[in-house]
């Protein structure tokens, strides 16, 4: 067989050799194999749980591919609230016709993604839909994860929890996925050595609980960047970010890129960086821990929390290089849909 069939996802012998052939070859462990309607799960805190759905298009694409997107999006969203994921579930819904070969592919990133993010895809489902009614591959995500012990001394980080006076913090260069994605789907020649920065950082996170401890807040910038990611944390905790411009780390190409297409880097979409708010004393050694592990080289701290000025539910500014102040709206619409 070299496309997927519709009798696939119907339950009986063909589903069966789909999962025994394709996803357990890849997925296997000994909670998944017990075949299951659902998964039992041993946890020793409380939980952190998140799910997200993956629609990018290219399926594939520099630095990643649907597959890897779905695992490390899903991994970080419960870091973020300073846990330690454990567990996925896996929810594919496939297009009558589609490779198998790409599934094939697809499917074994995401078993390469998911041991190196140390968890488990322990649940799943598999659907196949008419030629048309989807568009090639759409698959769902769902994670769990434990909360990490220092969380209970001072709290999970969460959007509502910026303070007056924290420093904010970036994991790395801003841009790079929503512009990879844009060239490739476009057929942009001028936009080149680029690539996604997909990753799962939940191993920088929990180092950063652990070595740091009072994280206010941490959020992963994805649709709508940076500049949209921290008007929604502004809002959450009525305050005011303001954003050093000469501080910002973009890649050369990415800038050239995004200037071309007339596009602000602070509004495309990342998949393997975080923002994080840490009380000002704590902010070199955030820093430290950043630029210690592989997907936080070129952390850098980009501002600051300030008083929100009378009558404002949450406000993000930029202070310029020349020493201005811009007003930094939330994004409105969708530049580049199904970037993730």
């Amino acid at each position: 067989m070299d496309a997927i069939l519709l009798d696939a996802g119907s339950g009986g012998r063909a589903s069966m050799r789909l999962i025994h052939e394709l996803f357990f070859k890849y997925f296997e462990n000994d909670i998944l194999v017990k075949m299951d309607d659902a998964a039992y799960l041993e946890m020793k805190s409380p939980l952190a749980m998140s799910t997200d759905s993956y629609t990018v298009s290219p399926l594939f694409f520099r630095g990643g591919n649907i597959g890897t997107l779905a695992v490390h999006g899903t991994v970080n969203d419960v870091s973020m609230l300073g846990a330690r994921p454990k567990y996925l579930s896996c929810g594919f819904i496939i297009e009558e016709g589609f490779s198998l070969q790409d599934l094939e592919k697809i499917v074994q990133s995401m078993a390469e993604a998911a041991k190196e993010a140390g968890v488990k895809i322990v649940t799943g489902d598999t659907k196949v839909v008419t030629k048309g009614a989807c568009d090639k591959i759409f698959i769902n995500t769902t994670g769990i994860g434990e909360i990490i012990p220092p969380v209970c001394a001072y709290g999970s980080p969460s959007g509502a929890n910026a303070k007056n006076g924290d420093v904010i913090l970036i994991s790395g260069t801003m841009g790079d996925h929503g512009l990879t994605v844009m060239a490739e789907r476009e057929n942009l020649s001028f936009v080149s050595d680029i690539q996604s920065d997909s990753a799962a950082l939940n191993h920088m996170i929990e180092r950063l609980m652990l070595e740091v401890g009072e994280v206010h807040v941490l959020r992963d910038p994805t649709r709508g960047g940076v500049a949209t990611t921290l008007n929604e944390i502004a809002e959450q905790s009525k305050v005011r970010c303001i954003l050093y411009e000469d501080s910002l780390p973009v890649h050369e190409n990415v800038r050239a890129g995004a200037s071309v297409l007339g596009i602000d880097p602070l509004y495309l979409a990342n998949e393997g960086k975080l923002l994080c708010f840490v009380p000002k004393d704590k902010a070199g050694q955030a820093l430290a821990v950043m630029k210690s592990d592989k997907n936080g080289k070129e952390a850098a701290i980009i501002g600051e929390v300030a008083e929100l000025p009378a009558g404002k539910s949450g406000q993000v500014v930029l202070q310029t290089k020349m020493g201005g102040m811009r007003l930094l709206n939330m994004l409105e619409g969708a530049p580049l849909p199904r970037i993730c």
